[in-house]
């Protein structure tokens, strides 16, 4: 759909997403605050690395649970060994695939995709298999580094512009509802599932 895809970041980046850095150039505090959820949400973060959003997400979510979605072993191992750590039971590795999150049919509330989406290597696929995880009023909400900002220093491939998301989320049954610009250099896009 006019965008060339990036190539999945390897789980030897760990380091780079667990910086100390990271809080104040990204605001991560601002957007897991922002996120709709409620105690007992059902929440997927897909493409969660080294859990850096799932175990801040899932402090809000005592009563809930939330799927730490990975295509990479290691990183499932790191996740299991950390939620075991931290306590955190409403933490459940999942194995994703390339077109798929493996997630169960109409049981998401919230799922979301931080720096994640421009390395789908199979965004169609994907989109389809997230809108049948996501309940009828579901959302998919998109952090994405703003591809219309050129003084933000991210390579091009790395970025999304607002435009380009609605795009192709719009022609996958979503529709943008809101457009949080309240992140220092990312989109904050949330969208809600059209119904079948």
């Amino acid at each position: 759909m006019g965008r060339e895809i990036s190539h999945i970041m390897g789980f030897a980046g760990k380091d780079w997403l667990e910086r100390d850095s990271r809080e104040a150039e990204e605001g991560v505090s601002l957007a897991v605050k922002n996120l709709p959820l409620t105690s007992e949400s059902v929440v997927a973060d897909i493409g969660t690395g080294s859990g850096y959003y799932t175990f801040r997400v899932a402090e809000r979510i005592p009563e809930g649970k939330i799927y730490a979605v990975e295509v990479q072993d290691e990183a499932l191992n790191y996740l299991d060994r950390r939620r075991k750590e931290l306590g955190f039971e409403q933490v459940i590795p999942t194995k994703g695939s390339s077109t798929s999150p493996n997630l169960p049919n109409g049981a998401i509330d919230v799922a979301f995709m931080v720096d994640v989406y421009h390395e789908l290597e199979f965004p169609q696929e994907m989109l389809q298999s997230i809108h049948q995880s996501l309940k009828p009023d579901g959302k998919l909400i998109l952090i994405e580094y703003r591809g219309e900002d050129p003084t933000i220093a991210i390579k091009p491939l790395h970025k999304m512009t607002a435009r380009q998301a609605e795009k192709e989320l719009k022609a996958n049954g979503f529709k943008l509802v809101e457009n949080g610009k309240f992140l220092k250099i990312q989109h904050f896009l949330v969208f809600q599932k059209v119904s079948d």
